[in-house]
């Protein structure tokens, strides 16, 4: 764990948007009683997706400060309840959007988008197309050691997803305020010349 959240402290460094994935699978029980058993990290494409099953392992407190941490963003998904969930086991995320409650798609035909709706906007098919479901049975077993593979890839994609979509909508945001702030400036008065610059 901490080797891990080690290497994701390095890589996050070198990043302009420290954009975290995260995602929680809980127990199978009523939703004021629901405990995160499952959290899953994604810092993007260079990196392995961290799945820390919370209810068999011992506690870090490497991981806890990570998700304290206020210069990262965690980015999940219709996380309404999981920070209840998270402080039912005494952790605490520092800064956590909702991408659910942040972006919508366009003509968009319901209230509220689906990961599946908006990582086919804006990222690809590659979601939907390789994303595995697992049925209603399998999806409460969070909680039982080993998780199958089709878990593990269910957990990962689900998380290396959510990074995903809010890192391009921060670079998109990004770019129409660049755009914008580049139409509000001055023309440039200056001007190259083959003798190099001059002032006209």
């Amino acid at each position: 764990m901490a080797t891990s959240l080690e290497q994701y402290g390095c890589h996050l460094r070198l990043q302009h948007h420290k954009i975290v994935g995260i995602d929680l699978e809980c127990n199978n029980k009523p939703d004021a009683m629901q405990k995160p058993t499952l959290v899953q990290l994604s810092v993007g494409k260079t990196q392995p997706v961290l799945l820390f099953h919370v209810s068999a392992a011992e506690r870090c407190t490497v991981f806890d400060n990570f998700l304290a941490d206020p210069r990262y963003t965690f980015a999940g998904f219709s996380i309404g309840g999981d920070k209840t969930r998270l402080e039912r086991v005494n952790l605490e995320v520092g800064n956590f959007v909702d991408i659910q409650k942040e972006w919508r798609v366009p003509k968009a035909t319901k209230e509220l988008d689906s990961l599946a709706d908006v990582a086919g906007m804006l990222i690809n098919d590659y979601y939907n197309n390789m994303k595995k479901k697992i049925s209603n049975k399998e999806h409460s077993r969070w909680a039982t050691l080993p998780l199958t593979m089709r878990h593990i890839e269910y957990a990962a994609k689900d998380t290396y997803t959510a990074h995903e979509i809010w890192n391009h909508v921060t670079l998109t945001q990004d770019g129409l305020r660049r755009a914008k702030l580049e139409k509000e400036e001055p023309p440039n008065k200056r001007a190259r010349s083959s003798w190099g610059d001059a002032t006209w």
